[in-house]
């Protein structure tokens, strides 16, 4: 049984009951746990003495009663969705579409679809490029 458990049948007093679990300190440091009934106050010598109550699950279904998976999209339509595509455009206030010029959801799905480049990070990055500057030279030649 698990550490869980709390229902016991006590093997002292033959009741019904449950565990209960209280610290063992040295001074402020705890250093155990004792196992008692909370019925009559017998206390067991470790987890594995503890007469635990077996726990009886109910089936009340099989497999075969289960439904068979359900298919929402066809194999062309899966990867189709508005967020997968190049015409996208995120901000924090709206999703819009930037072919159609419409506002549109990441689940939305469009008949001029045409799926964006995945960033392929060379460097290990995170495919992101560093800022470029122009005038890098001219920077450190001041300086």
């Amino acid at each position: 049984m698990t550490s869980k458990a709390v229902e016991i049948l006590c093997s002292a007093c033959g009741a019904d009951t449950l565990l209960k679990r209280e610290p063992r300190y040295d001074g402020f440091k705890k250093v155990g746990e004792r196992l008692l009934c909370a019925a009559c106050g017998h206390e067991f010598a470790n987890l594995e003495a503890v007469p635990f109550k077996e726990r009886k699950t109910a089936r009340l279904f099989t497999d075969a009663d289960r439904l068979p998976k359900v298919d929402v999209f066809e194999a062309d339509e899966k990867g189709r969705n508005c967020r997968h595509c190049q015409y996208y455009l995120v901000n924090p206030f709206t999703q819009r579409c930037g072919r159609h010029f419409h506002v549109v959801q990441a689940t939305d799905v469009c008949d001029a679809f045409e799926r964006k480049e995945e960033a392929k990070p060379s460097d290990g990055g995170d495919g992101r490029q560093p800022p470029r500057r122009e005038d890098t030279k001219d920077h450190e030649e001041k300086a």
